[in-house]
């Protein structure tokens, strides 16, 4: 039987102005959706968020963050890197705590 692949899809919007925006949330979605099948990658949760990651503090990926730094989420599937993080703050944590890997968080 093949080893479950769990991910987490994360879809962000930062602006309600359409011209500002390449993909919309429901396109970031179905996008991940499909590559999460092509991948044979479990789906086991879809997060979205309306908001700037030019500043630290989004609420939806402090959560993801959080669970990330406690080893409840192994992969992130996001449509573009900077959908996840624009900010050194942001980004330099998710690197961090993705970077320890599952037997690093159960110390």
């Amino acid at each position: 039987m093949p080893e479950a692949r769990p991910c987490v899809l994360y879809a962000r919007k930062s602006t309600d102005r359409e011209d500002k925006q390449i993909l919309s949330i429901p396109a970031q979605l179905e996008e991940l959706r499909r590559f999460a099948e092509r991948e044979d990658l479990t789906i086991e949760r879809e997060l979205v968020e309306h908001c700037s990651a030019r500043e630290p503090g989004r609420p939806v990926f402090s959560e993801l963050l959080n669970q990330v730094a406690h080893g409840g989420v192994e992969r992130i599937l996001a449509w573009k890197l900077d959908r996840v993080a624009r900010n050194p703050i942001d980004g330099g944590a998710l690197i961090h705590y993705l970077g320890k890997g599952p037997a690093e968080h159960s110390r």
